[in-house]
């Protein structure tokens, strides 16, 4: 497997991946197919946080991308949708995925990542409750669910409520 930057020929390829991931029987395209398409066209797009993996025969089996975010103005990134084909996933792929993208994040110099997501998977990463950190959730109904990980240029003086970028609210 390999873990590289997303380019504009692996979109279809990302577009099914995630209908795959996040399938449910007999419901429509899921969600987060509508998002990714909406965050592809609007300013919180961050083509360098935007990673594919590739399985052995050259296809892409799973995606991640991190987009812009704020916390009281001040810059910031969330992560999600993180997708792996079903066919592919409990091997790894969505560990390799995250640590890159958070290797990624770190070297840009974001402060921190937030995700809405499994506490047991994703506090292996380093999530935490974001309110530890003092960040709020846009939902308070996201509780435990809404995490933060702390990157290297982390400030604990930021602190705040979390605002997705746009399409977030209106898809």
């Amino acid at each position: 497997m390999l873990i590289r930057r997303e380019t504009p020929a692996d979109i279809p390829a990302v577009q099914a991946v995630t209908a795959a991931a996040f399938a449910a029987p007999g419901a429509p395209a899921p969600v987060e197919v509508a998002l990714l398409e909406e965050l592809r066209t609007c300013d919180a797009w961050i083509p360098e946080l935007s990673f594919v993996a590739v399985g052995d025969s050259g296809e892409v089996v799973g995606h991640v991308v991190c987009t812009r975010g704020h916390v009281d103005g001040a810059p910031a990134v969330g992560l999600g949708p993180l997708s792996v084909h079903p066919a592919h996933q409990r091997r790894g792929v969505g560990l390799a995925l995250v640590h890159t993208v958070l290797g990624a994040a770190d070297a840009l110099g974001e402060p921190f990542v937030v995700l809405l997501g499994s506490p047991d998977y994703y506090g292996r990463f380093g999530f935490r409750r974001s309110t530890e950190h003092g960040i709020i959730p846009p939902d308070p109904a996201w509780g435990e669910y809404f995490q933060v990980r702390p990157l290297a240029a982390h400030d604990p003086a930021l602190r705040g409520t979390f605002v997705y970028s746009e399409p977030f609210d209106r898809v």
